[in-house]
């Protein structure tokens, strides 16, 4: 073909690094993952570059630090009518522009997440309505031709809210039942972290949706011009939720349980951050059998994205495209599953901050496994490279295309923000600063305690290491 090859970038939200059958999970069932990594490279140490939603997304799009963007964790207002305090800017420079100007057709389906939650609850008291429709000339600003926007499903619960998706499940007389249910389960209720079975059935489920929609795009759209297509799955983002096939597979698992070391709170600094990561855990419900039975509901929402991910393949075969097309999978960050006795993120431990990177060629050759150390704004660079633009103004990653075609590449240091923490990692170790104190919080000798059990930031023999990396994390903050 002499046209410019597609993108295809898949983005689940909160999949863990290690929850792939390629990755060597014993387990689950992601056979088109899989499948993806036979056809390309698997980058096995990726971090993103904030443990959390809104911040990683804006990463996403400019190839620029958080810090550098002005914000570091969710950002949640209490009003449905504005986006004047979402911390977005649509004059950012941003992949999607440059694509734009490159000749490409550009659509974001699923999850962007680029203002604030839809709806809250006391936003309904005061009568205000809330339609993930109505930002759409505020996200088509960053650079998109098409946008269809769906949110988590605790966003689905208000009565004054209305999206895409709750249009189709009213359409079905299905949405009070899905409604019904997330409230049962609704964020920091009590058992927020009990695993469900949906009682939708799994062609109504969200991942359904939201692949359904990319595939009618795929097949309905006449342009001639090559598409850049961003696909947000939004599971198996919390609530631990699957449908009722995959539930059932997974229903008698043989669930073994990750080490559930609590984290040791080292000083002041630190035991304020590990009060929070506890109590948003709700570490008082995690006895063996809660944890294994969310973690068999995430494996089916894991498999349900994965599958979808195949019928969209197969969609692109069946058009003629799958042969132009750069297929790159990632998430936004991962998710503890129990691991040090947490759920969710907001943390620099590897089941948190470390994500699943697969980029696929056309050629759809095996480049193996890589193990140097990479960024997930390396992603911005690399789809730059693919669509022969230059990254966006101010753009920190690296593209990858060239570490698929050589044993080495990668940084010395790689790093992560969230609020006023920046952790870092080399090969060695792992470090956390709180950076307003200059408190040092966390040190993890990786050779010696991969499973970062033993936290030796207040170890006099570890002195000179703490040093040295906290200058590291000041140098990238002043940078």
């Amino acid at each position: 073909m002499n046209k410019k090859p597609n993108i295809l970038f898949i983005f689940s939200d909160q999949h863990r690094h290690d929850v792939l059958g390629c990755a060597g999970h014993p387990l689950v069932q992601t056979p088109n993952l899989d499948r993806l990594s036979d056809w390309g490279m698997r980058f096995k140490r990726t971090w993103t570059q904030c443990p959390v939603c809104m911040p990683c997304r804006a990463t996403m799009i400019t190839g620029r630090y958080t810090h550098e963007l002005g914000f570091t964790s969710n950002v949640t207002a209490d009003r449905g009518d504005t986006v004047d305090d979402s911390p977005f800017k649509p004059a950012w420079p941003t992949i999607m522009k440059q694509l734009q100007g490159g000749g490409y057709e550009t659509a974001s389906i699923g999850k962007t997440h680029y203002h604030s939650r839809p709806g809250s609850l006391e936003a309904e008291e005061r009568g205000e309505r809330f339609d993930t429709r109505q930002f759409g000339d505020f996200v088509k600003g960053f650079g998109w031709d098409y946008v269809m926007e769906e949110y988590d499903r605790y966003g689905h619960v208000p009565s004054h809210v209305k999206s895409p998706y709750m249009d189709f499940l009213e359409g079905r007389d299905l949405l009070k039942a899905h409604q019904e249910q997330i409230k049962g389960i609704y964020r920091l209720t009590p058992t927020h972290w009990r695993g469900e079975t949906s009682v939708l059935p799994q062609e109504c489920e969200l991942s359904s949706f939201i692949a359904d929609h990319a595939m009618d795009w795929l097949q309905s759209r006449d342009s001639e011009k090559p598409f850049y297509l961003h696909l947000g799955f939004v599971q198996p983002h919390v609530p631990l939720m699957d449908d009722p096939i995959w539930a059932a597979y997974y229903a008698d698992a043989d669930i073994e349980l990750p080490d559930m070391t609590m984290p040791r709170a080292t000083n002041d600094v630190w035991a304020e951050k590990v009060k929070r990561l506890k109590g948003h855990s709700q570490v008082q419900t995690m006895t063996d059998d809660f944890v294994r039975e969310g973690i068999r509901h995430y494996l089916g929402a894991v498999s349900l994205v994965d599958q979808k991910i195949g019928e969209v393949m197969d969609t692109l075969d069946a058009l003629g495209e799958l042969d132009n097309t750069w297929i790159i999978y990632s998430a936004d960050h991962g998710e503890m599953l129990g691991e040090h006795h947490l759920w969710a993120k907001h943390c620099f431990y590897e089941g948190s901050v470390q994500v699943p990177l697969i980029v696929s060629p056309p050629d759809r050759r095996s480049r193996g496994v890589c193990s140097d150390l990479t960024q997930l704004i390396d992603v911005v660079s690399t789809i730059a490279e693919i669509g022969q633009v230059a990254p966006p103004e101010g753009a920190r990653g690296q593209s990858l295309l060239p570490m698929l075609e050589r044993d080495s590449g990668g940084y010395e240091y790689v790093f992560s923000t969230i609020e006023d923490w920046t952790g870092v990692r080399n090969e060695d170790y792992r470090f956390t600063l709180h950076v307003p104190t200059g408190t040092p919080c966390e040190l993890y000798d990786l050779a010696r305690d991969s499973g970062e059990l033993n936290n030796c930031v207040e170890d006099p023999a570890y002195g000179e290491v703490v040093g040295q990396l906290k200058a590291v994390v000041l140098d990238h903050r002043a940078d």
